[in-house]
């Protein structure tokens, strides 16, 4: 059976699971309150007030005002019912209307993403430029190891802004460092949040290619003479649909995602509001917040499907698409010494740092530069940060590995079952992760294990969109008909066509969002739902250390830079196993 005959009746179970999937989420964020096992009222009441000691006469009254007694469940029915009517309640804690906030803040978040996918087509066509250019000239001899894109992609985005704001805000003033004024305020926070992702989108669009360049149809065009161009345009048509769908996790989802970023700039979006709104237990303006998530990720989740289809054609519906396979390219000399240099560049100083302690405070040495005896410097509290960087390597690595390994997994089984779970697919791929940390520490309580869960939450979506995107394809090449002819089980399917066409596409996905997978536990980490100090952790130093970038630099440097190799290390050391076989 095609993939066109089998849309029909899936569209209604796509439906049905984004409706299920966004109840199911909205029903999470109204009980928050009442799991986090903090009063409501108490929440409240310091936040209209934090000077203000409670009284139980206060606390009463703040009961009785916003009817916590009734439940969770009636005021979700209150909140809904409202809604019809362009009533979403009022803040518990400002007393104003929620939906002009939410509206505005929305409206702000969408033009900052916009912004930022401007930035990350730009950044994603630089990274895959040379592979067009000598793949439609049949001159793509050697493969590409990713270095470049792995090292961008591995950027921590609130330290690039950071940098950004200090540098082309501050000192050169090219651009407004704060504030959300104009076109010029959306300059640096579109960079700080699309070159990273560019990198990412670039380096998946890469490696993927050379093998729409070895379709009989490229090598035929290349043979009657058609314009270079004409045969880069078509394969990177070709390449795109299973690139595609990554927009939605990583572009769209930063509208709720990108709160840090939101912070230094100080702009008022959406993931400023959710957060604000969590933390004081707020729950008209989170509830708003998380529907207008919702709405966006299932239309922008049906936007990019249509789209695919559209560049995929009539191949898709009537089971003839070719099927892409890597070409075996040679390797570069330069991907094993890359490999090897930073493999010495990351385990050096994390073996000496091991032999220092990573606890111990020296007042009298705060935030001191590189030098004999501190060769990374010191942080804000006098701790030797190459003791830190050493003593939270084996953690990081750890969890981070753990993480996306559970995130890979759970990705591939909801992936192969798209049809079921694509509705879920959207609606999590908008969730903010610090959100999913909040109601995911509300039952387990901080810790590091309740922050990887909520990581693997949020995290697998990336993994099940493109297994998604690439099984359908599979299904609508013409050797899979032909296997299926041939009465071929679903085991054999799996094992001779679906994994082999998934899994290596998946697995450089994931080790080009190990970074960042670290950095998002370090966040919610540095917001006290996650790994608590002092242990050290590279994700969290960054984030310690972060407010003290313009004075300090080299307290981010360490940390920034292990995760940037960490990164490029994954990377080459797949490009180099892929070659050996």
């Amino acid at each position: 059976m095609s993939a066109g005959t089998e849309a029909g009746p899936s569209r209604w179970r796509a439906g049905l699971g984004r409706l299920v999937a966004g109840a199911a989420l909205l029903t999470a964020v109204a009980l928050l309150p009442w799991l986090s096992g903090n009063d409501p009222a108490l929440t409240v009441l310091r936040a209209r007030s934090a000077d203000q000691g409670p009284t139980p006469e206060q606390l009463a009254a703040v009961r009785e005002q916003l009817g916590l007694d009734e439940g969770p469940f009636t005021h979700l029915a209150h909140w809904l019912g409202g809604l019809p009517r362009g009533n979403a309640g009022t803040s518990w804690v400002s007393g104003e209307p929620v939906l002009p906030e939410v509206t505005t803040a929305f409206a702000v978040s969408v033009t900052l993403v916009l912004g930022a996918l401007v930035v990350t087509l730009a950044v994603a066509a630089l990274v895959c430029t040379p592979t067009l250019y000598l793949g439609s000239r049949r001159r793509l001899r050697r493969a590409r190891a990713g270095t470049a894109a792995a090292l961008l992609a591995a950027l921590p985005k609130f330290l690039l802004a950071s940098l950004l704001a200090t540098v082309c805000g501050v000192w050169l003033g090219w651009f407004p460092s704060s504030g959300w004024e104009g076109p010029a305020s959306m300059v640096l926070p579109a960079l700080a949040l699309g070159v990273p992702s560019g990198a990412m989108i670039g380096g998946l669009l890469d490696q993927s290619l050379p093998a729409a360049f070895q379709e009989p149809w490229a090598r035929t065009w290349h043979a009657f003479g058609f314009r270079p161009g004409t045969v880069a345009r078509n394969a990177l048509r070709r390449s795109l649909t299973g690139v595609l769908p990554q927009l939605l996790p990583t572009v769209v989802g930063l509208v709720g995602g990108a709160v840090v970023v939101e912070k230094i700039f100080n702009i008022p979006g959406l993931g400023r509001l959710a957060l604000d709104a969590a933390i004081a237990q707020d729950l008209p303006p989170l509830q708003t917040a998380t529907l207008a998530l919702v709405l966006l990720g299932v239309v922008a989740g049906l936007l990019i499907q249509a789209l695919r289809r559209a560049l995929l054609g009539p191949a898709l519906r009537d089971g003839a698409l070719p099927a892409l396979h890597a070409p075996a390219l040679a390797r570069r000399r330069s991907t094993r010494w890359i490999a090897g240099f930073c493999a010495v560049a990351l385990l050096a100083p994390v073996v000496v740092g091991l032999l220092r302690d990573p606890l111990q405070v020296d007042t009298a040495a705060r935030l001191l530069p590189p030098s004999a005896a501190h060769p990374l410097g010191t942080d804000s509290l006098g701790r030797d940060l190459l003791a830190r960087l050493g003593h939270g390597a084996l953690r990081t690595a750890a969890v981070a590995l753990a993480v996306t390994a559970v995130s890979v997994l759970v990705g591939l089984l909801l992936g192969s079952a798209a049809r079921m779970s694509a509705g879920l697919m959207e609606v999590a791929s908008t969730l903010p992760a610090v959100l999913a940390g909040l109601l995911t520490t509300a039952v387990t309580g901080p810790s590091v294990w309740g922050a990887a869960l909520a990581v693997c939450l949020v995290g697998w979506t990336p993994y099940a969109a493109q297994a998604a995107a690439l099984i359908e394809e599979e299904r609508a090449s013409s050797h899979m008909q032909a296997s299926l002819s041939f009465g071929a089980g679903p085991w054999h399917l799996t094992r001779r066509h679906y994994l082999p066409a998934v899994l290596p596409a998946v697995l450089r996905n994931a080790l080009l969002r190990l970074p960042t997978t670290v950095l998002v536990l370090a966040s919610l980490g540095f917001l006290g739902l996650g790994e608590q100090p002092p242990t050290p952790e590279w994700g969290r130093l960054l984030s310690e250390n972060q407010p003290y970038v313009e004075l300090a630099p080299w307290t981010v440097l360490g940390p920034a830079c292990a995760l940037v190799l960490l990164s490029v290390l994954a990377v080459s050391g797949t490009a180099l196993g892929r070659s050996r076989r």
